[in-house]
């Protein structure tokens, strides 16, 4: 049975990676599949890996309408086997639905890869949906961790390396950029708690926490 699958993760685990591996494998078996894809890192109609691995994809913004696309390529004669949807905590909660009907009533798989919660450790809408719909929630097995070596669970956004808690939900960025820019770095949960990046916490030279002590 045809199935919508959810890969999620942190930043910088592997989701786009395993797309890529998705899609060469089922494109090795001569299977076709449609490759979507929403604010990459590497442009407009790219989906790309940090590993340096990169292929062409449809654009999904705002008004796109993916059930409408699919029928509209099935019916000129096109081919589909399965489709791929990346960076998916950017769609909107109309657009899962599609993704959802695609699956139901064209017949085809769906795979989803996306992060879950923002900077804010919000829940996105789309990653929200797709949660309450997906037959299948995978989360990425290849961890990220956090600067001070525990699995890393939340992603921060941060400006001059400081962690900021304030602004729109989606500003495209990578954990690799300029000092001055915004970026993102992935944290354990108790330093997402504390806003301490490896920049604010020197964390090479960080000493070890100590209890809170309540003043007499």
């Amino acid at each position: 049975m045809p199935e919508l699958v959810f890969f999620s993760g942190t930043m910088d685990c592997g989701k786009s990676t395993l797309a890529l591996q998705i899609e060469h494998n089922r494109s090795a078996r001569g299977l076709k599949g449609m490759i979507f894809t929403r604010d990459d890192r590497a442009g407009e109609g790219k989906l790309s890996s940090r590993l340096g691995l990169v292929t062409d994809a449809t654009e999904a913004a705002d008004d796109f309408d993916f059930y409408a696309h699919l029928v509209d390529h099935l019916s000129q004669g096109g081919r589909a086997d399965y489709v791929i949807a990346d960076e998916a905590q950017f769609l909107a909660p109309g657009q899962i639905d599609q993704l959802a009907r695609v699956v139901d009533d064209l017949g085809l798989d769906v795979f989803a890869f996306g992060i879950t919660t923002d900077f804010r450790s919000k829940l996105f809408p789309g990653s929200q949906r797709l949660v309450e719909l997906a037959d299948r929630v995978e989360v990425l097995q290849v961890e990220a961790l956090c600067w001070c070596g525990a699995r890393a669970t939340h992603n921060a956004r941060t400006i001059g390396g400081a962690m900021v808690v304030e602004g729109a939900q989606v500003v495209v960025g990578d954990v690799n950029h300029a000092a001055d820019e915004v970026g993102y770095e992935v944290l354990c949960r108790r330093h997402h708690r504390r806003r301490m990046t490896s920049a604010t916490a020197h964390a090479a030279a960080l000493s070890p926490d100590v209890l809170p002590v309540a003043s007499a």
